[in-house]
């Protein structure tokens, strides 16, 4: 919960008066810790004066909305505390069920609360179904809505909440947040994770846990030699993986994504072009990849091929 005083401040001035507001969007870039934030925040909402609260995720009072396990086998590992696959998207039964829940009243006080992680990757037939919670909502009952990309969310819902923005952290604290969540990082590994990051605690963190310092060797070669022998695309497939689940995916896109960004600094303005079109096309396979089935393998070559093109070579000059 590092760098998030304003949002803190917001929320809780709310708490404080009369009247508190039922919606809530946490809106900002993935890894910000906008989901930690909506925990908390939950539990400090539902809590009461001498009633003992159990943890957030057995609380009665606290209902969680997420992408489901993608099969029963991923389901199995969920159970057993094992990391899992989900699906991509939120569906209306979830909703649905969720809906039903509400119709009767908190158990261990006033208040519920409905963390919806992420809305953006609700179905549109669930965003749907939960504009009418948000338009008639059960008395006592608040939803916090964690999402990535505002723009993905409709405006139905966008006019029904309030507006939180998280911002990305300075370098000080992502590295404070790294320390804390990952102590036992090499010094090469800690040094690029944080050279990726971006503001983001999140994205450091899935870079180290990924392993992606080959990868990222490889996206600075990309720009900086192109790739007209299609050598380093090879390779990048190489340190990728031959079959990157959707996480080590979305790392990777992220990784590169700010390699281009990084490269923007010491770019001349003929390069600098290349390189904002190249940051523009992996900010929507970042957007499409969560989405979309798409073959490891063509992505990767993908992000390879944005890479190159965007290197001042004769590849990148095409």
């Amino acid at each position: 919960m590092i760098g998030h005083d304003e949002a803190w401040r917001a929320w809780r001035s709310a708490m404080a008066g009369p009247r508190m507001h039922h919606g809530w969007i946490l809106a900002g870039r993935e890894g910000l810790g906008k989901a930690t934030f909506a925990r908390a925040a939950a539990a400090e909402l539902v809590s009461e004066a001498d009633v003992p609260q159990p943890p957030v995720d057995m609380h009665p009072d606290i209902l969680t909305l997420s992408p489901l396990p993608a099969s029963e086998d991923e389901a199995k590992k969920r159970d057993e505390g094992k990391p899992y696959l989900t699906k991509r998207n939120i569906s209306v039964d979830q909703v649905r069920e969720l809906q039903r829940r509400l119709t009767t009243r908190p158990t261990l006080g006033r208040r519920r609360a409905v963390i919806i992680d992420a809305a953006d990757q609700l179905e549109k037939s669930a965003v749907n179904a939960l504009l009418k919670s948000l338009e008639e909502p059960p008395e006592g009952t608040f939803f916090l809505l964690v999402v990535h990309a505002l723009g993905r969310l409709l405006p139905t819902v966008r006019s029904r909440c309030l507006v939180v923005r998280f911002q990305t952290l300075s370098d000080a604290d992502v590295a404070r947040a790294l320390d804390e969540a990952a102590p036992g990082l090499d010094s090469d590994t800690r040094r690029a994770a944080l050279a990726v990051a971006g503001g983001s605690p999140g994205a450091a963190l899935a870079f180290a846990e990924q392993d992606l310092g080959k990868a990222q060797a490889v996206f600075a070669a990309l720009l900086d030699q192109g790739d007209p022998d299609l050598s380093l695309r090879g390779a990048l497939s190489g340190v990728i993986g031959a079959r990157p689940d959707r996480e080590r995916q979305l790392a990777a896109i992220e990784a590169a994504r700010m390699t281009v960004v990084h490269a923007l600094d010491r770019a001349d303005d003929r390069t600098r072009l290349k390189l904002v079109e190249a940051h523009v096309k992996l900010v929507r396979l970042a957007g499409e990849a969560p989405i979309y089935n798409f073959d490891p393998g063509m992505l990767m070559l993908e992000i390879g091929s944005l890479l190159a093109s965007a290197a001042p070579t004769r590849e990148g000059a095409r």
